[in-house]
């Protein structure tokens, strides 16, 4: 099958999502350009490079790059350092150089180290921020619609003082069209004679009626009618100079200057973790479990970034709220990204007046109702069950700061504990060796694993130090690949010093000559012995008439 017939398979589907993704995109675009200090356009002509070329290049079926609102406060604070947009530009190309790079040099790799606990905990907090984040919109609080997506705001409140504050703002307008547009959302896939036109989403037909009962309000001089601080607000140019001032070039001549550098660098390797983070949860989301090449993605976030650049547009990372609300509509392959970027460039060059019609109200609804799957209770209960500490905690923690300070912070923590449970765990001993169930005579067989490294020393010495005076022990190392220096210093020195002051017989089998450990004259005993799995935790007895 070809790569076109590939790309096209499921046209209809990813049309509709696209549609979907191009709806929640256009007011972030516009919103995280307006928190970064930046034009508002550089915000849009980052959503096209990011759908369109970097859909493209893309092997992840459902991300979705474009401005993130993780880079704000680095992009506000270089602006202002830098002295101007354009020498911002240039830090943004040498980004997309230093992304291209990390990609020939394999760096996505790291991404196969993220633990789903830790990546579904990220989740689930940005599916909380979303509802929180929302929650002003939605009854009518437009003061920046996509600014902060931290905690600690750049306005001075705080995720939860915003919603305090909400109080003062009531619009009931807002309130009416949140509720209907919920309305639809919910009841479009439930109701069965609705079902049939399933091909039109249900998040388009919430954004139509909000419009057209905000109009309805208007034209009838209703009080409900929602003014147009609360509406969508993209620039309209009104001739070509206008439409040409907007794409900005890099300056160049300021190449040599170190703080371009050190931005260029900084903003790579915060757009590149961002990146991998989200390729891991596109890949978690995907019900057909398709596996995307993080490598290949770098290169597709480089280069975008680089041609977004020189179009005077931000730089873009893949984004959790975008893939999260296009996996949602039901999208199957990456083609749903590249038409949300076409849609993007053909409205606000065709059709921006209409566009800002559109009430932040009902895009308020479609994003809460992504929110909700996201941070769905089940995911939690799902997780408490699996196992309450080693699975439930890392994720919680997770969680709660991906919530409480942002996406990199929350998920360095949940990193951090959940390194801590792996340490913890492998510093447990392998098995309790229960005297009652060792006879005299028994020998005891320890199997090691196929990797053993350093963090399994500590099971290995208190397995060891477990084992009973005058008994007799094989230690197998034959599917054994690799044993890490100091687990076989310890293994050398208990067969060399500790068994001999404890009377204990040792028989190494199984070690590579490169160990350079000298094994023991084979004992033989007709009876059982016990069978160890140092590293699986357990314990089997097996009958042996001679060893």
């Amino acid at each position: 099958m070809s790569k076109k017939t590939n790309l096209f398979s499921n046209f209809k589907t990813d049309f509709a999502s696209g549609l979907v993704v191009f709806l929640v995109a256009l007011p972030l675009c516009l919103g995280i350009a307006l928190a970064s200090g930046a034009p508002l356009f550089s915000g849009i002509i980052s959503g096209i490079v990011g759908g369109i070329v970097v859909g493209y290049l893309s092997t992840s079926h459902l991300s979705v790059s474009g401005p993130a609102a993780g880079l704000t406060a680095i992009i506000l604070t270089a602006i202002s350092d830098l002295g101007a947009f354009n020498i911002l530009l240039l830090a943004v190309f040498i980004a997309g150089l230093v992304q291209l790079a990390l990609g020939f040099l394999k760096a996505g790799t790291i991404s196969n180290y993220f633990p789903n606990n830790v990546i579904e905990g990220m989740l689930a907090g940005i599916g909380l921020i979303i509802i929180l984040k929302q929650i002003p919109h939605a009854i009518g609080l437009d003061s920046d619609f996509e600014g902060d997506q931290a905690f600690s705001q750049m306005n001075g409140e705080n995720t939860f003082t915003e919603l305090f504050s909400i109080f003062d703002y009531f619009q009931v307008g807002s309130i009416i069209i949140t509720a209907v547009s919920l309305a639809i959302l919910i009841l479009w896939n439930k109701i069965s004679f609705l079902k049939k036109l399933k091909v039109v989403p249900g998040a388009l037909v919430a954004v139509i009626v909000g419009v057209l009962l905000n109009e309805f309000f208007i034209q009838s001089g209703s009080s409900f009618a929602v003014s147009k601080d609360h509406l969508v607000s993209l620039p309209v140019p009104q001739n070509f100079d206008e439409l040409k001032a907007i794409f900005v070039l890099p300056d160049f001549s300021a190449i040599t200057d170190s703080k371009v550098w050190v931005v260029g660098f900084t903003i790579a390797i915060v757009a590149s973790i961002e990146t991998l983070l989200c390729i891991e949860a596109a890949d978690k989301m995907d019900s057909q479990k398709r596996f995307s090449d993080t490598n290949v993605e770098l290169k597709a976030q480089g280069i975008g970034n680089m041609i977004s650049a020189l179009l005077g547009g931000l730089p873009m990372t893949s984004v959790v709220v975008r893939t999260s609300a296009n996996n949602a509509a039901g999208a199957k392959s990456k083609l749903s990204a590249i038409i949300h970027g076409l849609l993007l460039l053909i409205s606000v060059l065709a059709i921006p007046t209409l566009l800002n019609k559109i009430p932040y109200a009902t895009l308020a609804a479609v994003l809460l109702m992504v929110g909700y799957k996201l941070a769905n209770p089940k995911t939690v209960m799902h997780f408490w069950h699996k196992d309450k500490i080693y699975q439930f905690i890392p994720f919680i923690a997770t969680f709660v700061f991906v919530v409480l300070t942002d996406l990199l912070k929350g998920v360095g923590i949940g990193l951090v504990i959940n390194i801590i449970f792996i340490l913890i765990g492998n510093s447990k001993r392998a098995y309790n060796f229960r005297k009652e169930e060792y006879h005299d005579g028994d020998i005891i067989h320890i199997d090691l694993a196929q990797e053993v490294s350093f963090l399994n020393k500590a099971s290995i010495k208190a397995t060891l130090t477990d084992i009973p005076d005058n008994s007799k022990v094989i230690i197998n190392a034959s599917e054994t690949a690799y044993i890490a220096h100091d687990v076989l210093d310890l293994i050398n020195d208990f067969k060399k010093i500790q068994s001999k002051e404890r009377n204990i017989k040792v028989k190494l089998t199984g070690f590579k000559n490169a160990y350079n450990i000298d094994d023991t004259e084979p004992f033989k005993n007709s009876v059982s012995f016990e069978h160890y799995d140092v590293l699986k935790r357990k314990v089997v007895t097996v009958n042996k008439d001679k060893i």
